[in-house]
């Protein structure tokens, strides 16, 4: 069927500059994935007891104002979505992005995404990125990738990931993008949401999907059945072999405990991350 815009050049023919850009891409998806909330965070607040404390009062003003954007269309910027450095990030892995049935732009999609993995890096780069041309591939489309909505609620990085297209997985912010007078709308959503990433297992592939139907009333009350989007097989596993977990699989010790520690609507994944960024 149709297969990536832009294909990665083979390990063999890559010289050592850009297999420098391609982990410079990765190092910076991982360490922004994992700190630069936390950092602006603790930032915005430090300020608070110094000098500059008019900027994080200003800030917090603005973001009082600005609460309910993230729900309402949110900033998309296509500048941020066409950066380079998400080329380098899919040429590391790679990551392809198949076509394998047309996507006509006069209806709305709601796309259920699987596995989640522990950092969706797939799933950033074919639907908030242009890095493998979801444009060119489905010409009239407009991607939003549906994300944990706690997110939003983090100071600097909101802005950040609003500039992808990201948007919160809740039925007010998915109700707004699919109600839309322009046609051609897709909503991407990992079914199988955060508590999935705790199943990324390299050589396993656990879907969850028990008592998750809200993806399913939310494509018929706007027209239409949902649409799988599973990632292409790659011959390494996909994107729940990208990290190495501390577990085992569900019955480990500290798998439940994590599951106990961050109950049953959340979860956060474990430092480990920075695995996803070495091979």
């Amino acid at each position: 069927m149709g297969v990536s815009t832009a294909p990665p050049p083979p390990t063999t023919s890559k010289t050592p500059r850009k297999q420098h850009l391609e982990a410079v891409g990765a190092y910076q998806y991982v360490l922004t994935f994992l700190f630069m909330g936390p950092f602006f965070s603790l930032l915005v607040f430090i300020l608070l007891f110094t000098s500059l404390w008019p900027f994080s009062v200003l800030y917090l003003v603005w973001l009082y104002v600005d609460w309910d954007t993230p729900n309402q269309g949110g900033r998309r910027s296509e500048w941020m979505r066409n950066q380079a450095i998400w080329r380098q990030l899919r040429d590391y892995y790679p990551v392809k992005l198949v076509k394998t049935a047309e996507l006509p732009p006069d209806r709305n999609y709601v796309l259920g995404a699987h596995p989640h993995g522990v950092m969706c890096t797939g799933f950033l780069c074919n639907f908030s990125t242009e890095s493998n041309g979801f444009s060119q591939l489905f010409p009239g489309l407009q991607p939003w990738l549906a994300v944990l909505a706690g997110l939003f609620y983090v100071p600097v990085y909101r802005d950040y990931i609003m500039s992808f297209g990201l948007r919160p997985v809740s039925r007010q912010s998915l109700d707004f993008i699919l109600s839309q007078p322009r046609l051609g709308q897709a909503v991407v959503i990992m079914v199988g949401g955060a508590h999935e990433a705790l199943y990324s297992v390299p050589g396993k592939h656990c879907l969850t999907l028990r008592k998750r139907k809200g993806f399913v009333r939310l494509a018929l009350r706007h027209g239409g059945p949902p649409h799988p989007c599973p990632p292409a097989p790659p011959p390494h596993g996909g994107s729940q072999s990208l990290s190495r977990t501390l577990h085992d699989g569900p019955g480990e010790a500290l798998r439940g405990a994590q599951g106990k520690l961050w109950g049953p609507c959340f979860h956060l994944p474990h430092p480990h991350l920075l695995a996803a960024a070495s091979r």
